[in-house]
């Protein structure tokens, strides 16, 4: 079951129809299967379908643990040096090959379940998520479920609901939070929850576009590193034709020492599609509103640029910093 983005929440409601909230973690969206009977595999599978438990040997070694015929909904989540969740630690354990067990003696998985799908093999995707919810808060009572098992909170105050989006987010690893019915059914592929990320302000300098500079479509943004190399941060959703307008009248062609000339760029974080921007003199200071997913200082979501900051030059631009995250304003 996937869920539909929104800006703010919905009302929560009360009586036996509210909805009910929970954190959004920033890891991989995935299902774990124990075995229904005496020989069969644990498994593990992608939100697109694909089987990689052989990428997560401790935790399909842990599930061995855990009573036949289950089916939890979670995300998968991997802690770094540091004790935080790491989105880059994640990538590298479900990238890993030969070395899969080493990395996850270095960097243990984590199973944060919110839902469950099916118990001692009986499925339940038509019991409202009230009753999934209690079954699968008994199951990790009845089993001492501890980590590398973890059970989601939960919450249908509003007032803890608006503290999980707007201090939680602060720490790494958590993007927002997530809004279900508790009456709902649990319907596979269908955008039945919402889902709401913290979005903050921040300026960037303005070093590429897509499409022209009479007509720019996708922005692409930079902050100068310790180094004095300029960093790209991110990229912007294609721009509406009045603010692109707007901006084709700022707009300065790059000239041949453009510190981008030269670099290869993909269409997305995740995307290996080359992107061939037309560059532009960083003088520009853009204002724009982003989650707080980063990594290593990259906003991984498209953008939405606000406005250009004429006010700002572009000394007054934050420094790139690896660690940084996004402040509030």
């Amino acid at each position: 079951m996937l869920a539909q983005a929104r800006e703010t929440f919905p009302p929560l409601g009360t009586g036996p129809d509210r909805m009910v909230v929970q954190p959004k973690f920033d890891g991989f969206r995935a299902l774990l299967y124990t075995p229904l009977r005496q020989g069969d595999p644990v498994l593990l599978q992608t939100r697109r379908g694909a089987l990689f438990q052989d990428r997560f040997p401790d935790l399909t070694a842990a599930a061995r643990s855990l009573p036949n015929g289950l089916v939890l909904d979670g995300e998968l989540a991997v802690l770094d040096h540091r004790g935080q969740l790491s989105f880059t630690a994640l990538q590298r354990r479900a990238t890993a090959g030969r070395n899969a067990r080493t990395l996850a003696v270095e960097l243990p998985a984590h199973f944060i379940a919110f839902d469950v799908l099916q118990s001692d093999g009986q499925e339940l995707l038509d019991e409202p998520f009230e009753r999934r919810r209690q079954i699968l808060e008994a199951l990790f009572t009845s089993n001492g479920m501890a980590p590398p098992w973890t059970l989601c909170p939960s919450t249908t105050d509003p007032a803890v609901a608006n503290e999980w989006l707007h201090e939680w987010t602060d720490v790494p690893g958590i993007e927002g939070v997530v809004v279900k019915r508790l009456t709902g059914r649990y319907q596979p592929g269908v955008r039945g929850w919402t889902k709401i990320r913290r979005r903050n302000s921040a300026e960037a300098l303005l070093g590429g576009v897509t499409g022209s500079l009479r007509r720019p479509q996708v922005l692409l943004l930079g902050r100068y590193d310790a180094t004095g190399r300029l960093r790209l941060v991110g990229k912007t959703v294609p721009l509406k034709p009045g603010p692109a307008q707007d901006l084709a009248k700022q707009l300065t062609a790059a000239d041949a020492g453009h510190p981008w000339t030269g670099i290869r760029f993909t269409a997305s974080w995740s995307s290996r599609t080359p992107l061939e921007p037309v560059l532009v003199a960083p003088v520009l200071v853009a204002e724009f509103s982003a989650d707080v997913s980063q990594d290593h200082g990259v906003w991984r979501h498209p953008l939405r640029y606000e406005r250009i900051r004429t006010d700002l030059m572009p000394s007054d631009t934050p420094l790139f910093d690896a660690g940084d995250a996004v402040s509030d304003g």
